[in-house]
């Protein structure tokens, strides 16, 4: 795990970028959340953005002009964003918001033809560039691509991570590396392309059955991976990889080449051949100098990786046990803390701290498998709020508590959402409650055709909440790894991603099942487990999948207004709970198995 960088901007920050700027006479320079391998969670090297505007948000574009810095964050950010640029000359620029256009409508309109915009190439995708080239282009406006103006003017970047790659035994990761090499370069083949290009972190860690700690909170390394028919070519930053574990791999016909050579050697591939990329996953510095025709589609080990196998299920199950068990003992602590915080104070910090130390306990522990959210009141209304040392709140009076936390374990990934009420809740608190927790019984119930597109699922967890006409501004689900990234495609339940092929449904996929509500200076609420797409059968037309629910931990039901249940929903919550409570009882004692017992009991009018 990285060490988080800190988001006080060294004084100048901006003007020693624009000072850079002038001399390079570039007009404008843009500074994307990314990485050489397009990373949603990025190294500390890569950290820029936080680093010149102090905005600690896991995503956010910014552009600088010698009179302008802006930030375009999307709603899950405005809020943090707001609170964090205060005081600073940096606008918060709404994504979503007509009157805030999109960060490339705004370069297009704003500079004058002949204006140069910067942006780094190596942390930028080539459908990224695209998009940016159809606007700017028309309007005389250049990109250059091989400057790097912020990281100069950085003066103590931290450097790449030089933690050591870690291999996963076959016995956790079910299938051998030559095994999974020989499919990806089946479906090369069916794309007629002898070469294979993979730069995602999350892709190279699965098809290699390896590990690593160069991001917080997910077991990946920095490295890219070019496939070959007969052998493949693993480039990663020097003594990264010990000489065992190069032994080991070179029996794959798997050969460890230096980090920064891949694009000389990409480069230097036959003319003749083909190479399969993925463009919304590859970067222009990669690909800029290729000489080989080109395939363009997504990478096959994107469909592999998500579709879990039944060994891998089979761990993920054991994991949501030890998971539930830990979550238990956690939430009888939490119960008593409550009760006696008029005499020992309770804050935000101290949830992560008790959730860290039980889930430690629990064998195969890694790492948390994200930034723990512990939110109370209005906090919890900001969806990706966290506690910081400088900034948190005391838990007392009456309210509602959030926790969003999930951990990384030797064979699963866990991500779970409660919200559990503090004192005694109000009606409105417990309306919102209740429709959320419709919204996640009925994504939960949800039959469906294989194959169907994901997003549009997403309505069917909404429509309780539109129905009030409320609304939120996240997605509802989102695939999680298998040892891996919490965040992972293809799938994605959210209405504002387009329903692709790509996101077809398959089964073995793991997704997050999280709708929410939101009520800026007032409450949050979000429920969340896991769920696994199974079978349900065929009929006349054609095969159907349900979600197998892998979150094993109680929901509170006090904030429930049972009136508005249907008895369908109470049904299903009551055989949830029976679930939670068979598997989990054995793994449990004293207090922790006492509060499950408690909070499982059948729910009735």
């Amino acid at each position: 795990m990285t060490t988080p960088v800190s988001t006080s901007r060294p004084s100048g920050a901006l003007t020693a970028l624009r000072a850079a700027m002038q001399a390079a006479n570039v007009q404008a320079c843009l500074v994307p959340s990314a990485d050489p391998h397009l990373s949603e969670y990025l190294p500390d090297y890569w950290q820029l953005r936080p680093w010149l505007t102090g905005f600690s948000g896991s995503v956010g574009t910014v552009v600088v002009t010698q009179d302008f810095a802006g930030l375009w964050v999307d709603s899950r950010y405005w809020v943090q964003a707001e609170a964090e640029l205060a005081g600073t000359d940096v606008t918060l620029m709404k994504i979503g918001v007509a009157t805030d256009p999109a960060h490339t409508n705004w370069l297009a309109e704003q500079l004058a033809e002949g204006a140069t915009v910067a942006v780094d190439g190596r942390a930028l995708g080539l459908a990224a560039r695209e998009a940016l080239l159809a606007l700017l282009k028309p309007r005389g406006i250049a990109l250059k691509l091989d400057l790097d103006l912020p990281g100069q003017c950085w003066p103590e970047r931290p450097p790449l991570p030089t933690a050591a790659v870690r291999d996963l035994p076959l016995e956790i990761a079910g299938a051998a590396r030559q095994d999974k090499l020989a499919r990806v370069r089946e479906a090369m083949l069916e794309q007629g392309a002898q070469w294979h290009l993979i730069s995602t972190l999350d892709d190279v860690a699965w098809l290699l059955n390896l590990r690593g700690s160069d991001v917080s909170f997910n077991p990946v390394f920095l490295s890219h991976v070019l496939i070959g028919l007969t052998d493949a070519q693993l480039f990663v930053l020097p003594g990264k990889v010990d000489a065992a574990l190069i032994s080991k791999l070179a029996e794959a016909q798997v050969y460890v080449r230096p980090y920064d050579t891949v694009a000389q050697v990409l480069a230097e591939l036959p003319e003749q051949d083909t190479l399969l990329f993925d463009p919304a996953r590859t970067t222009c510095a990669l690909i800029d100098r290729l000489r080989t025709r080109t395939v363009r589609n997504i990478n096959p080990s994107t469909f592999f990786k998500s579709q879990k196998t039944a060994f891998e299920l089979n761990h993920v199950r054991r994991v949501m046990e030890q998971d539930g068990a830990a979550l238990c003992a956690f939430f009888a602590w939490l119960e008593q803390a409550i009760a006696s915080s008029e005499h020992t104070p309770l804050n935000e910090l101290m949830i992560d701290e008790r959730l860290l130390a039980l889930r430690a306990e629990q064998p195969g522990f890694v790492s948390r498998s994200f930034g723990t959210i512990s939110a109370f009141n209005a906090n919890g209304a900001m969806p990706h709020y966290r506690p910081t040392q400088a900034s948190h709140a005391q838990i007392k009076g009456d309210g509602l508590l959030l926790i969003d936390s999930g951990a990384q374990y030797l064979g699963g990934t866990t991500d779970i959402t409660r919200v559990v009420p503090v004192g005694t809740p109000t009606e409105p608190q417990k309306d919102d409650y209740t429709a959320v927790l419709k919204a996640m019984i009925a994504l939960s119930r949800l039959k469906f055709p294989r194959g169907v597109a994901s997003p549009m699922l997403d309505a069917v967890a909404r429509a309780p909440l539109w129905d009030r006409l409320a609304e939120y501004g996240h997605g509802t689900g989102h695939g999680v790894g298998y040892y891996l990234n919490v965040h992972e495609g293809p799938q994605v339940i959210s209405y504002r991603a387009a329903p692709a092929p790509h996101t077809a449904m398959q089964p073995g996929m793991i997704t997050s099942n999280e709708p929410g509500l939101y009520r800026p200076g007032r409450w949050g609420i979000r429920i969340e487990n896991l769920v696994c797409n199974q079978s349900a059968g065929e009929s006349e037309f054609g095969e159907f999948l349900e979600f197998e629910t892998l979150t094993l931990c109680p929901i509170d039901m006090t904030c429930i207004q049972v009136s508005q249940l249907r008895d369908d929903e109470i049904a299903w919550l009551n055989a949830y709970h029976q679930e939670v409570c068979r598997r989990l009882a054995p793994r449990l004692s004293g207090e922790g198995l006492a509060w499950l017992l408690q909070r499982t009991r059948p729910l009735t009018r």
